[in-house]
């Protein structure tokens, strides 16, 4: 907390250096000549101190009010999504900024999203995130263009706006190379029947890592449902009863696993003795509470929230151009979390 009896003039005392040395340094000068070893000494001197720059005074210099918002597309009410949230307000605070939430529905009018950015803009923030709560392609608000702004999980169809999603395809492969690994070589996919980038490049995911395998990903067996866990039963009930049989499998999501979960048991399938199973987002409250735990492939959504707000401010403060960025989506790698249920399937071979 800020000790107000603390003025610039003691830090500067205390550091050895000047005023002028102090004030280029807690406010981020760009042009200021100063070395990285003196920059580290007056952060740990105003620290030690309990000193901050004046936030009005601030303001009035640089005419920035330290706020961002962020536009969260129900994320709010999706607790896994809910940590780039989390990543975006711990970056920020870690910058000297705070952030402002509007929490809107992924099927508001454009009228409706517009207000939302009017409501912020209104609030004089200095910059806008628009996360969405899956990875899609977007439509945005006319008025976004308006200030520095990045997309969080999602992409411009317009391709204007600088994004941050996650490696679909990239967490497709991981998936699958962990039933490779484990021995397995029949291995089918639960997929999602909606027409969104997820859907697509997980698919290309699965067949690209059965192709590397040797294996013909083209042939390999894909069963469409909606992503849900009723979905995810329907579609392990059809792959269940092919005489060809997978003994793995890779499903679009957590919640389709927890239904491939139940029709396993119905049918007198083991998992993982049986079959493996690995899912892909890592919604803890799933992945980490069925029996046996789900190995799954976790969605970054703390480190887009923490990227998107990193690159956000270093645009406000001149520190970057958001254009360049807005060529392509920056794609965030998804980790591969292991946990029980996948084994070899011929461990007598091992």
């Amino acid at each position: 907390m800020t000790n107000k009896s603390i003025g610039i003039k003691d830090v500067a005392v205390a550091a050895g250096v000047s005023v002028t040395t102090v004030s280029h340094v807690l406010n981020d000068v760009a042009y200021a000549r100063i070395s990285p070893e003196t920059r580290e000494k007056v952060k740990a001197t105003a620290e030690r101190l309990g000193y901050g720059p004046n936030r009005l005074a601030q303001a009035l210099r640089t005419q920035r009010t330290g706020m961002l918002g962020l536009v969260s597309e129900e994320i709010a009410t999706t607790p896994h999504a809910g940590r780039i949230i989390l990543g975006a307000d711990e970056a920020a605070r870690a910058r000297g900024y705070n952030l402002m939430i509007i929490n809107t529905s992924g099927a508001a009018s454009e009228e409706s999203r517009q207000a939302d950015v009017d409501a912020l803009l209104e609030r004089r923030v200095d910059g806008i995130l628009y996360a969405t709560m899956y990875h899609r392609e977007v439509t945005l608000p006319e008025n976004l263009s308006s200030i520095p702004a990045v997309l969080v999980d999602s992409e411009s169809l317009a391709g204007s706006v600088a994004s941050v999603v996650p490696d679909e395809e990239g967490g497709a492969r991981v998936a699958v190379q962990s039933l490779l690994d484990a021995g397995h070589r029949r291995i089918g996919f639960l997929n999602n029947t909606d027409d969104v980038p997820a859907t697509r490049d997980r698919l290309r995911g699965f067949r690209n890592a059965l192709d590397e395998a040797g294996l013909d990903g083209a042939a390999a067996p894909v069963e469409s449902e909606l992503s849900e866990v009723l979905g995810g039963y329907v579609a392990a009930l059809r792959m269940l009863k092919r005489k060809d049989r997978p003994t793995g499998l890779f499903c679009y999501n957590d919640r389709m696993a927890m239904g491939a979960y139940r029709a396993a048991a119905e049918v007198g399938i083991s998992i993982p003795n049986e079959l493996s199973v690995v899912g892909f987002d890592d919604q803890e409250l799933i992945a980490a509470n069925l029996y046996p735990g789900l190995t799954t492939v976790a969605l970054p959504h703390y480190e887009m929230g923490a990227w998107a707000t990193e690159r956000l401010i270093d645009a406000i403060e001149g520190k970057a151009d958001l254009t360049v960025l807005a060529a392509k989506p920056t794609i965030l790698q998804c980790p591969l979390v292991t946990r029980e249920s996948i084994t070899n399937p011929h461990p007598g071979l091992s």
